[in-house]
């Protein structure tokens, strides 16, 4: 082998190296209900910067909240936003604060298999709390009939499927049950998991959506995007208008027009049972958990300028999928709060 030969090839061995040394690796996870919306961003960012790769593990905002907490990923993420004690804990643990950052809007829909019922049911609030408490038990309950003129519903047994483990997608849905019924709220109350009076349990957005396909009568709740690629029945939700209406890109956007002009610095907000006509009444933001504080500076810049692509270009992705664009308040309002991360 000539000297220049060899050169050559110590060169692109050096090049090669120094492309190895350039890889970045980000671990996170948690919310199930953006996680198709994460997914897509994650692999269009790929391309667009090959050396940085994201690895996503769809565990529940539960788990999310807690490995972020712990330090085993670099962000996790929710759909329920961090309770002032868990916000506390993490400080405790890392020594700094946990920022939120919302990505997407969302919307929980209920989900339901009732053979022979072809057409899109309705749901009043107070029929989705009188199921999940197991107090109406047949499809042919007097609150769903009167919601639902013209349908022929079965005398069958309901059967409620839930989530099994700690999940932001329940954190959004009994938020929603809780506003409607006092009861609720006081009994059961607002969690990421709770003790379910009746139902049996799914794991993530896909278990359910698999328990319910599988099991006649039976009624649930799902992210939106889940229902729509699994081809399922879900109905329209009774709003505080009085309007029964289906979640869509419109009415989910409805829903955060007003608390876009609110927003707390903190981002944590709730937005069910949103006031205003077209609203669906079970909508939500998500987010990201990011640490305050990021020691590794190559990550801490990869971070930032993913979030920067996300609130930026990244936001054109989301409607094919049935995730609502973030309001420009809200997009304008973390742009600057990405300054927190050190």
């Amino acid at each position: 082998m000539t000297r220049k030969i060899m050169r050559a090839a110590m060169a692109a061995a050096l090049l090669a190296g120094a492309a190895l040394a350039q890889q970045v690796l980000i671990n996170c996870g948690g919310a199930t209900f953006p996680y198709p919306m994460y997914s897509k961003w994650f692999d269009v960012y790929h391309k667009k910067v090959p050396a940085l790769a994201f690895n996503y593990a769809s565990i529940g905002s539960s788990g999310g909240i807690k490995q972020v907490t712990e330090g085993t990923v670099d962000f996790g993420a929710s759909d329920g936003p961090m309770t002032d004690e868990q916000m506390r804990q993490f400080r405790e643990k890392r020594g700094s604060n946990v920022l939120h950052f919302p990505t997407v809007l969302g919307a929980d829909v209920p989900t339901y298999n009732v053979p022979g019922v072809t057409g899109q049911l309705n749901f009043t609030g107070e029929a989705l709390v009188g199921i999940f408490f197991g107090k109406i038990t047949k499809w042919n309950d007097p609150e769903l009939v009167k919601a639902n003129p013209g349908v022929k519903l079965p005398a069958n047994n309901i059967l409620v499927v839930h989530r099994s483990e700690g999940s932001g997608t329940t954190y959004v849905w009994v938020d929603y049950l809780a506003k409607i019924s006092p009861e609720w709220k006081q009994k059961v109350g607002v969690a990421g998991s709770v003790n379910w009076p009746v139902g049996v349990g799914g794991k993530g957005n896909e278990g359910v959506s698999g328990q319910i396909k599988q099991t006649p009568n039976s009624i649930g709740y799902v992210e939106l995007i889940y229902a729509v690629q699994n081809k399922m029945s879900y109905g329209k939700v009774k709003n505080s208008a009085g309007e029964f209406v289906q979640a869509d890109l419109a009415s989910v956007t409805a829903a955060a027009e007003k608390a876009s002009k609110t927003m707390p610095d903190d981002f944590r907000v709730s937005i069910t049972n949103a006031e205003g006509k077209g609203v669906y009444p079970i909508s939500s933001f998500t987010w990201l958990l990011i640490p305050e504080k990021i020691a590794d500076a190559t990550k801490r810049k990869a971070i930032t300028d993913f979030l920067k692509w996300m609130l930026t270009d990244g936001q054109n992705e989301t409607e094919a999928l049935d995730y609502a664009k973030l309001p420009k308040p809200v997009v304008d309002k973390e742009m600057k709060a990405i300054a927190k991360i050190q």
